[in-house]
């Protein structure tokens, strides 16, 4: 019968920057084997992190009063932002590729005057976490990292992939069948998603247990350079909702224009 289990690993102090995070994770592990013998960590085994931390010992915190300034920092395009009585929400795509509110810079979790930016970049963060994690337990495990996305259409918020290292980050079904015999085109499975969701379920927003470890799917797990969360972005032409309404109308504009220039002026002659 398939299956998985998922379990949050507690203990973990608070990170500040310089920290090391794999030698704070194993002691976590360690500790949590006094009360479940089975918490060790196993060959397939995969640990999904929450970004903050990382971002803590990596010492990306900037003043409260400077996350507008970082904001626009880590921001490469404004994709939209709406005034609201609060003041204004952008969604922007970030120097690392990522679509989401306020380039993922937040104060929640944090000490009180402290902002929080994302990990300079996530996939090597995971690679050197993966490596120090596998060399200390001497197993094979991959690693996820995570942050907290809205999502177009969708209500409220949901944790996602935004670094990865030692895992299948997809599974391209397409050339396959369905269960009915039916071709897929278009299907390709997020498997580092999937586990980021599954995880924060026990992890939480609020809990203070930013590591979980999943175990169950140890065919996922592979070669520490196999490619990271970065090749999860849609860009270019893959990117459907790349503009913006007014940006649209403009690029139509423009290209009728251009288009109307390339006729000929039919003479109008007088019998």
């Amino acid at each position: 019968m398939p299956r998985y289990s998922v379990w949050g690993v507690t203990g973990m102090p608070e990170i500040d920057a310089g920290d090391d995070l794999v030698a704070l994770i194993a002691d976590a592990v360690q500790t949590s084997i006094a009360e479940d013998s089975d918490a060790f960590l196993r060959d397939g085994d995969i640990l999904v992190i929450t970004s903050k931390i990382i971002s803590k010992a990596e010492g990306m915190q900037v003043p409260a009063a400077d996350r507008e300034k970082a904001i626009a920092m880590d921001t490469v395009r404004v994709v939209a932002e709406r005034i609201h009585p609060g003041g204004v929400t952008q969604i922007v795509e970030t120097r690392h590729g990522l679509v989401m509110a306020a380039a993922g810079i937040d104060t929640s979790n944090v000490p009180d005057g402290l902002a929080l930016r994302l990990p300079e970049d996530p996939d090597r963060s995971a690679r050197a976490l993966c490596e120090g994690l596998r060399q200390h337990f001497g197993v094979s495990l991959g690693i996820i990292v995570t942050d907290t996305f809205g999502r177009p259409w969708r209500v409220g918020q949901t944790d996602v992939a935004i670094g990865a290292a030692g895992i299948i980050v997809t599974d391209d079904l397409r050339g396959g069948v369905d269960a009915n015999g039916r071709p897929l085109n278009v299907t390709i499975t997020v498997l580092a998603d999937e586990l980021a969701g599954a995880a924060d379920l026990v992890k939480g927003k609020a809990s203070g247990i930013p590591v979980a470890v999943v175990r169950g799917l140890g065919k996922l797990v592979t070669d520490i350079d196999a490619p990271g969360a970065r090749t999860l972005t849609r860009v270019g032409d893959d990117d459907m909702f790349r503009f913006g309404s007014a940006e649209a109308y403009q690029l139509g504009y423009d290209a009728a224009q251009a288009e109307r220039a390339q006729i000929p002026a039919k003479r109008v002659t007088q019998d």
